[in-house]
């Protein structure tokens, strides 16, 4: 059943990005010469993870099997994996690495940030598409949905935080990260909680999930907190928290002030209206598209500089493709191929041991079993969209 009910970003965007255009022969030929370079490198990137393996299964801190899940996912997302061939041994070893961290809330984690852990398990259980895996899916789903914040009169959204997901334990409140990592495991595990063997099952709050992310985005037409704002530089993009951005403040022609939007928030912020079902036509959407649009750039994460660089990488990958785009026209009306463009990106920065790095140390990119993880996905994201 799990296999049937398997719609992970690569089918989602397959889905959402068929589209009549016809490619030139010369996009064609760029698009099939980055592929090629794009498995030549997630070959060298897998053998790099597997160098780095544990005794015990893992990759990282064990402590945070999030960064487990991530190798894993990495791993099987290779566009040239065969998963009609039995599991390798040193995979199962991850896999059950990973099962022997489920507690008994249903969660998958280590010492603390049992939301991220969880929802990126998630997605490498649903990469690996074992049936046998299905009780364990639903129990971590269970925990996400009970993560739901609540904090206000009970059934209203009338707290700024009520609606999302944050990291859970002394991290309480509701943040973009986090809620859209849930959202995203949540739903991809729709079908199978719906037609489920196993029970009927909860069901998450979408339409506060929706009232939450919607008052992490600058855009005072849906959104009912006092910091939001409509200047040019922000409009339509994201911010962490409601009243609360990693990329600080900007003080605006008028005098008054207002929180940063920034790059990889904005793109959480997208997929979290596509996992949540919103039309394309949606102010919200259009609002976020059109500040993704004029921020477009490579070379830094928006408002952060080379801070979470490689996570935004693969926001922009998972969210462009999600969103069926296939070029971005910027500013000065240049069209941009971003899926071209962000492979050539991410195959230029590739070590010589088959890895990735970040400088900045900033949530943990100074280390590249992660950051690795992280390429892996976005350039297996990027060959199934090409």
């Amino acid at each position: 059943m799990i296999m049937k009910f398997l719609l992970t970003s690569f089918a989602l965007s397959a889905c959402l990005s068929a589209q009549s255009v016809v490619q030139s022969p010369q996009t064609a030929d760029a698009h099939l010469s980055v592929k090629l370079e794009a498995e030549r490198a997630i070959t060298t990137g897998m053998a790099y993870l597997k160098s780095q393996q544990q005794a015990d299964g893992y990759w990282g801190d064990s402590t945070v099997p999030a960064v487990t899940a991530l190798a894993l996912a990495g791993i099987l997302r290779n566009p040239n994996y065969d998963h009609t061939a039995p599991t390798p041994d040193w995979v199962k070893a991850g896999f059950d690495f990973l099962r022997a961290n489920q507690k008994s809330d249903g969660g998958i984690y280590g010492k603390g940030l049992a939301t991220y852990n969880t929802s990126t398990s998630i997605m490498a259980f649903l990469a690996l598409g074992k049936k046998e895996d299905e009780p364990l899916l639903l129990r971590a789903r269970r925990f996400l949905i009970n993560q739901q914040t609540d904090w206000g009169n009970k059934g209203e959204t009338d707290d700024q935080f009520d609606g999302g997901i944050g990291y859970g334990g002394s991290y309480a409140h509701s943040d973009m990260s986090n809620t859209y990592l849930s959202l995203e495991a949540l739903y991809h595990t729709k079908q199978l909680a719906t037609d489920s063997e196993h029970g009927k099952q909860p069901k998450l709050d979408w339409e506060a999930a929706i009232q939450f992310v919607s008052r992490c985005q600058n855009l005072t037409a849906t959104n009912d907190q006092s910091f939001a704002s409509d200047d040019p530089d922000n409009k339509g993009g994201f911010v962490y928290f409601p009243a609360d951005s990693k990329a600080g403040e900007q003080e605006l022609a008028d005098g008054t002030t207002a929180l940063r939007s920034y790059g990889s928030m904005s793109y959480a912020g997208l997929l979290s209206f596509i996992y949540a079902d919103l039309e394309k036509d949606d102010p919200r959407v259009v609002a976020v598209l059109d500040w993704l649009s004029k921020n477009y750039t490579l070379a830094e994460n928006p408002g952060l500089g080379e801070q979470g660089l490689y996570y935004y990488y693969q926001t922009i990958a998972k969210a462009y493709s999600a969103a069926g785009v296939d070029t971005i026209t910027l500013p000065d009306g240049k069209e941009v191929d971003w899926r071209l463009d962000l492979s050539r990106k991410l195959l230029s920065t590739q070590r010589e041991d088959g890895s990735w790095i970040n400088t900045n140390s900033r949530w943990w990119e100074n280390d590249p079993v992660l950051v690795t993880s992280y390429t892996l996905l976005s350039l297996a994201q990027l060959h199934a969209v090409m």
